[in-house]
């Protein structure tokens, strides 16, 4: 609890709960790690982890700071890149189904958008995935929506969507000027399922840098009768391109109120922190996003295999990160250290995470890669 004073914390909250995990039951000293893949240069940094699903293979891959991309999926010793001569490591991407197969796509901000159709890596403009209208290398995120691709251009508000079902072709423009009222640029998308009454419905999300979170409906955004603005609020300004996370049927944002589910955040007011899922330990989170929020690192991802939702504070710039770990049945948080983690994904519904000259499999084992784990814990304060 790093909201309440000392004499007003409840006998069941801790003043800090440091590598031990709240459970449901009893709290626990965490797992350690073990390193899944290594072979990296020494000072390789791990910045990008992905996944691509096929209809009958999964493939995990790392992307590092020498701007290499490998295959991973076996684990162990890494044989040679894939994929060289990248600008950087800090990709975001999904998974496309067509009628010509399955698809992982991704881009940087900086190069052309990388593509694997589950043998081979491709890259924009080769002639035979090309996309026109954009070029790729300007944009940094990528989301899927209604069957349709997105792309979001750097520092601008025009967002680009190919045709339907298509991994190739003519990009459109879709301007949100004026409807961003407080300018900026357009850090992320999202595709959020809400229950509006009338059924589970997927809503369009765009936030800029300012804050300004920006919500559609619909399936044809060149058509006014099949794509409607369904409103737009304002939020904490969003913390790093990875902010946007699946959270169940919701999704979460990490902003400077802190850990915001879409469908409690639209409903009330910004002053309202009880919105946030971090709301009990705000002080913490305020503290390290005023002191490391321009740091590449921050990241939410949840664990559903151990009931956590765990949030990357990058300390230092590939060093000394650390994770506010929520129990997602209990909504108890604590915080791990001892896990220097750039990024996180699941593969296998296994955690894992990029560090310096490797790829840990969080959560296994009984100590940090054969160090030991130190915990620390200081249980509220009570009146005999």
């Amino acid at each position: 609890n790093a909201r309440d004073s000392l004499g007003a914390m409840a006998p069941t909250d801790a003043v800090y709960l440091i590598n031990w995990f709240p459970g449901t039951t009893s709290v626990v000293q965490r797992y350690g790690y073990s390193q899944f893949s290594t072979g990296y240069g020494a000072a390789d940094q791990v910045e990008t982890l992905m996944n691509y699903y096929g209809a009958s293979t999964n493939k995990f891959f790392a992307i590092t700071t020498a701007n290499k991309i490998y295959n991973i999926t076996a684990g162990g010793a890494i044989g040679a890149a894939d994929v060289s001569s990248l600008t950087n490591a800090r990709f975001q991407y999904i998974n496309v189904s067509t009628s010509a197969g399955n698809w992982l796509m991704a881009v940087n901000g900086a190069d052309k958008l990388r593509g694997y159709s589950g043998t081979t890596w491709y890259i924009d403009g080769d002639g035979s995935h090309d996309i026109t209208g954009i070029d790729t290398a300007t944009c940094s995120q990528i989301n899927l929506f209604k069957n349709r691709v997105w792309l979001v251009e750097n520092n601008s508000l025009n967002v680009w969507y190919l045709p339907t079902s298509a991994i190739a072709g003519a990009a459109t423009a879709f301007p949100l000027l004026g409807i961003a009222t407080l300018g900026g640029y357009v850090i992320a998308m999202g595709t959020w399922t809400m229950d509006a009454g009338y059924g589970v419905d997927d809503m369009a999300v765009f936030i800029t840098n300012m804050g300004e979170l920006i919500v559609y409906k619909g399936t044809d955004p060149a058509a006014a009768a099949t794509w409607t603005l369904v409103g737009v609020w304002r939020v904490g300004a969003p913390v790093g391109r990875r902010c946007f996370t699946k959270y169940g049927g919701d999704m979460i944002l990490i902003s400077k109120d802190g850990l915001l589910p879409m469908s409690a955040a639209l409903q009330s007011d910004r002053i309202d922190q009880r919105a946030s899922l971090t709301d009990k330990i705000q002080s913490a989170v305020n503290s390290a996003i005023t002191s490391y929020g321009s740091i590449f690192g921050w990241q939410v991802i949840q664990f559903p295999k151990q009931n956590m939702l765990v949030l990357n504070v990058p300390v230092e710039a590939g060093d000394n990160q650390e994770q506010y770990v929520m129990n997602s049945i209990t909504k108890s948080w604590c915080n791990f250290t001892g896990w220097e983690s750039n990024c996180w994904e699941l593969f296998g519904d296994n955690l894992y995470f990029g560090g310096k000259g490797f790829v840990g499999k969080a959560w296994d084992t009984l100590a940090d890669n054969a160090t030991n784990i130190a915990t620390n814990g200081k249980q509220a304060f009570n009146y005999f």
